[in-house]
């Protein structure tokens, strides 16, 4: 089983954009959503799903645009090639002066996720993140919060004078551009340790048992802002609200509810920039600091 794992690893680090007909954005006047891989396995169709039933209520086509990265997921916002985007809150408030806050996801309650720290399933020694000092670590994307920021600040907190301190405790680290592909590197042993978004842990616990099995939560962060859905600032206000008020009625609307239910979501609520205050002042932290 672990030697599947690896292969799907491997895969998934080459594997950058998922593609399909349909999926990938074009021109015309599409109302094009921007996000990095789902969890889903069968996320093609699911996105499809989703882009239909948007066009139904809105009455315009719709196209998801999915990159593997989220610097490239802001580069298409900054060129205007996105009216929206679902990104983390990381990125959120390093480019908030340009950004607006579209929607924000409900999870078990609340517009809240956590970062886990994850090692594998036997790594009984392993009880906080500094006993893994000299091993290797995983990291999801330099612009994650709960895949990079928050544990880099963390080892900012306990190596106050060391400018990176992820190197200094760590005998290796690398990026693997997915939260999955995080859980799969340290299950399979490519990695001792990694930092992964609570809520996708959450749902392969769900879906993929046999996979999340393999690992072990040795530490959950503080509760910070659920990854939200934004626009620019200077987009189309008219498309902009529409968009917004669907999302805030989705969970109202059978099939709209059904979509959610699909990714583990109650539903959209309406959040002003307070609720990453947390995320913000980490991220203050870290880039004061060049450890960013």
């Amino acid at each position: 089983m672990l030697s599947a794992m690896r292969r799907r690893t491997f895969l998934g680090l080459l594997g950058g954009l998922a593609v399909a007909p349909g999926v990938i954005a074009g021109g015309g006047r599409s109302l094009r959503i921007g996000l990095t891989p789902v969890i889903l396995d069968d996320r093609v169709g699911f996105l499809n799903r989703w882009a239909r039933w948007i066009e139904s209520q809105l009455g315009q086509p719709v196209q998801f645009v999915q990159r593997a990265k989220y610097q490239e997921i802001m580069e298409l916002l900054e060129r205007d090639r996105l009216d929206a985007a679902w990104i983390c809150g990381y990125p959120y408030v390093r480019y908030i002066d340009t950004l607006t806050l579209l929607a924000v996801p409900v999870y078990q309650g609340k517009p809240l996720y956590r970062s886990y720290l994850i090692t594998q399933r036997h790594a009984e020694e392993v009880k906080r993140l500094e006993d893994l000092q000299d091993k290797v670590f995983a990291f999801s994307d330099p612009l994650s919060n709960s895949g990079y920021l928050y544990p880099v600040y963390r080892l900012h907190q306990r190596f106050p004078h060391q400018k990176q301190p992820q190197n200094h405790l760590f005998r290796r680290t690398f990026f693997t551009w997915g939260h999955r592909h995080v859980i799969e590197a340290v299950a399979s042993g490519l990695a001792d340790g990694g930092a992964v978004d609570g809520y996708v842990w959450d749902q392969l616990q769900r879906l993929h048992p046999e996979l999340t099995s393999q690992t072990r939560v040795f530490e959950k962060s503080p509760e910070f802002g659920f990854p939200p859905l934004v626009t620019r600032k200077d987009a189309d206000p008219a498309r902009r609200e529409a968009l917004g008020r669907l999302l805030g009625r989705m969970h109202e609307n059978p099939e709209g509810g059904a979509l959610l239910a699909s990714l583990g979501l109650d539903r959209f609520t309406f959040r002003t920039a307070r609720l990453y205050a947390g995320i913000a002042l980490m991220a203050r932290s870290v880039d004061a600091r060049g450890g960013g």
